[in-house]
């Protein structure tokens, strides 16, 4: 009977399918389910949207439900991590403040400024996680979905002892999306892809074996309704020559080629960024108007006349899981220490490969070397978070501002000094939230 603790349990939509995936499993529909979160009425929420998941699908598992972590923690045999540390009212500051000098973010959860100062209020939080782990369940794994996610595995791998993998929903959705523009059963397609998260390359990507980047390109130039759907991530792709994972709102902050002027944002950022519009802080906006509708949600969920889906979905947390108790042998892409697995990107970062799951445990397929326009890229992002990790670990700050200083985007808008202004600024508003730093000035 394993024993799954979901550590940030009250999100929402996440746990309740994950869940429902799960239990779809003969070798874990026993499982006891430990959900821990620190805001009570969303565990609520999700203790009871479990409770009918395993009632309705009539699984014989066990849900429990508290807000003390070591609890859930005790006896586990896998921990699944979605956690947000500290609230809107100090992360919009990660987009606002560096939009007053110019630097116009979308996203803000991954890389560059925004995404540098969640993990310096994040991976304190994580290391506790796993430390906690290390003293409750030691011999659990660790599958983490909270962003930024090179930063905080980097940590962990770093300064614990535990397994642990990081997981993201980009490289089978882009999959699934090029498959889609060439008219292709995604029973069909094999690719291989590598890189850091939200930074990994297609490597390859073939339909019957054979090469279908010709058909991707063929469909971006030819029809228009494909380009646009995409337009920073295709316009990376005709020049670049490999397709790049996580959505061109995400990839548009990335680098130093759309978002460093007003017009270059209206014509590339606003109108084909897929899921998320490229509009200066959309995450904000859309956080705020999913604060004041997910109680109406669950309520219309748990509504007696509303069907429930119980049928298996795709997540890859349940396929790992199923493998590592001795079910079918799953493969995925992971975020693991690179040990060999990337010749040209720095030993030890955290990257992205194809990683096998198996009652083994984890084992990932070394890819070699990306190719030379895509290492460039992706390399300085690596040793941007590898300094990053670095200076919050050690309390760094003048760490953290030469890190932001070569982040692409910020770089291409201000100068370093400008950057320093900013950074000062970012550290003064998150005082409250950075207990590895004793000073918060470069």
């Amino acid at each position: 009977m394993p024993k799954i603790a979901f550590i940030g349990a009250g999100s929402w939509g996440f746990t309740r399918k994950l869940v429902r995936d799960v239990l779809t499993f003969p070798l874990l529909e026993n499982s006891t389910i430990a959900l821990m979160d620190i805001d009570a009425e969303k565990l609520d929420f999700a203790k009871r949207a479990v409770q009918r998941i395993v009632d309705l699908g009539k699984y014989p598992a066990k849900v429990e439900a508290t807000m003390d972590r070591a609890t859930a923690l005790k006896d586990a045999d896998y921990v699944v991590v979605t956690i947000l540390a500290g609230g809107l009212d100090i992360w919009r500051n990660d987009i606002e403040i560096p939009k007053k000098y110019g630097i116009d973010i979308n996203i803000g959860d991954t890389r560059g400024p925004s995404g540098i100062f969640r993990a310096l209020r994040t991976i304190p939080v994580m290391l506790d996680i796993a430390r906690d782990m290390e003293k409750y369940c030691p011999n659990a794994t660790m599958l983490n979905y909270t962003n930024p996610m090179v930063m905080l595995c980097r940590a962990m791998q770093r300064e614990t002892s535990i397994k642990l993998t990081g997981l993201c929903h980009s490289v089978q959705g882009t999959a699934e999306m090029l498959a889609r523009w060439i008219g292709a059963p995604m029973e069909e397609i094999t690719y291989t892809c590598a890189g850091i998260n939200h930074m990994a390359w297609y490597l390859d990507y073939k339909w019957k074996g054979q090469d279908a980047y010709p058909l991707i390109r063929k469909a971006m130039t030819e029809r228009p309704e494909v380009y646009n759907e995409e337009i920073v991530r295709n316009e990376m792709f005709l020049h670049l020559d490999r397709y790049v994972t996580e959505s061109s709102g995400h990839n548009s902050e990335y680098n130093w080629w759309f978002r460093k002027r007003p017009d270059l944002i209206e014509k590339y950022c606003m109108h084909g960024t897929g899921w998320n519009p490229g509009e200066y802080a959309y995450v904000v906006k859309h956080y705020e108007k999913r604060m004041g509708t997910w109680r109406d949600e669950a309520k219309e969920w748990f509504a007696s006349d509303t069907p429930i889906e119980l049928e298996r979905g795709h997540e890859y947390a349940a396929y790992i899981l199923n493998a590592l108790e001795g079910g079918e042998p799953f493969q995925y892409n992971g975020n693991v220490a690179n040990k060999g697995l990337i010749s040209n990107l720095p030993q030890d970062a955290c990257v992205e490969v194809p990683v096998w799951a198996s009652r083994k445990g984890l084992e990932a397929v070394p890819v070699g070397a990306l190719p030379p326009q895509c290492a460039m890229l992706t390399g300085i992002s690596s040793q941007i978070e590898e300094m990053a990790v670095e200076g919050c670990i050690n309390g760094d700050p003048r760490l953290i501002f030469q890190a932001i200083a070569h982040d692409p985007l910020t770089a291409a808008v201000l100068s370093l000094a400008e950057i320093e202004q900013m950074v000062n600024e970012m550290f003064e508003q998150n005082g409250d939230y950075l207990p590895t730093f004793k000073h918060l000035k470069v």
